[in-house]
């Protein structure tokens, strides 16, 4: 019996043997950032906010990674939707962030959309991959269902946009559903979804390339307004990822307030409750002392366990600091 491999198989063992080592290598990367920014928002053991005597702007994500215990907590709950931000959608630079991705699986037919929202918004396509995956409903193969819908909210899509947030990005000038609304002729003269238009241009919220292309300018725009306000979103795919995601949860002034310490006991109360109950949210209040805490350190927890950039981002591929 011949035991000669010819240099196919070699070659094929080779690259399972390097993909197992890339995914490891991800996995590993992932859960220390992970911790990382657990301990930055403030996980379990942290119910004082350690931020509250910072300099309004000197807090921010990295300021945060320095100043808090190394903790985590595990909590669960869905995911509420944030209010759409003012301004105008940034037209990318000429030298936009990576688009470069990996580890898609079962939603590799989205690679191309993902790579085209990175290069047009400057958003890393991991980071894109990212919120999608810790939005979108998933099938038992890890497939994104581009028809998710939030059976409680106006929820739907890849990125779990509301009705309301989802139509002010298409009455955004400059943001990728404001130019289809303008080539359909969905939009008054003053730039507003036409009554009649509603439907369709809600209904975009199911195609893929929309979703993804304005879940790139949502990000974008959340990104700039925190850094307006002072705050430091990162410069590596997981510092970006974590931040552009904790905005589209939240919203660019509640992620604000929320990375400097300063979200009051209210809304963090209503936050908290709109994820996980009334009930649950009033046994964790309890627990932890105040509903700004215990929002917290649910919030620490679910970002760390489902957003995970590292799990797409292609092996010796350094990110490069988010695009101005």
């Amino acid at each position: 019996m011949s035991h000669r491999i010819d240099a196919a198989t070699i070659a094929a063992t080779h690259i399972q043997r390097e993909a197992r080592a890339r995914a490891i290598y991800a996995e590993a990367q992932s859960q220390i950032t992970s911790r990382l920014w657990q301990a930055a928002i403030g996980g379990e053991g942290s119910v004082t906010s350690a931020v509250a005597d910072a300099p309004p702007l000197a807090r921010g994500f990295e300021a945060m990674l320095a100043r808090f215990d190394r903790s985590s907590a595990i909590v669960s709950g869905p995911i509420a939707q944030p209010a759409v931000p003012k301004q105008t959608a940034r037209v990318p630079s000429d030298d936009p962030a990576p688009a470069n991705i990996d580890g898609l699986g079962a939603n590799e037919r989205h690679r191309t959309s993902l790579e085209k929202a990175s290069v047009r918004s400057g958003i890393p396509a991991a980071s894109l991959a990212s919120i999608i995956d810790a939005e979108a409903a998933k099938g038992s193969d890890g497939r994104w269902n581009v028809y998710s819908r939030n059976p409680r909210s106006s929820a739907a899509g890849l990125g779990q946009f509301i009705s309301g947030t989802w139509v002010g990005m298409a009455e955004q000038a400059g943001s990728f559903l404001h130019s289809v609304a303008q080539r359909n002729g969905w939009l008054c003269a003053s730039g507003k979804v036409l009554p009649e238009a509603r439907a369709k241009v809600l209904a975009l919220r199911y195609d893929a390339e929309a979703s993804i292309q304005t879940i790139a300018d949502y990000s974008r725009c959340n990104l700039d307004t925190l850094k307006k306000c002072g705050i430091t979103v990162g410069n590596s795919v997981e510092e970006i990822s974590k931040t552009a995601y904790l905005a589209h949860y939240m919203g660019p002034r509640d992620a604000a307030k929320f990375l400097r310490g300063q979200l009051d006991s209210g809304r963090a109360r209503t936050l908290l409750a709109a994820q996980i109950g009334t009930a649950k949210a009033g046994r964790d209040i309890a627990a932890a002392g105040n509903a700004a805490d215990a929002h917290r350190m649910w919030l620490a927890s679910h970002v760390s366990r489902n957003v995970r950039p590292a799990r797409y981002v292609l092996s010796g591929v350094k990110a490069t600091t988010l695009q101005s």
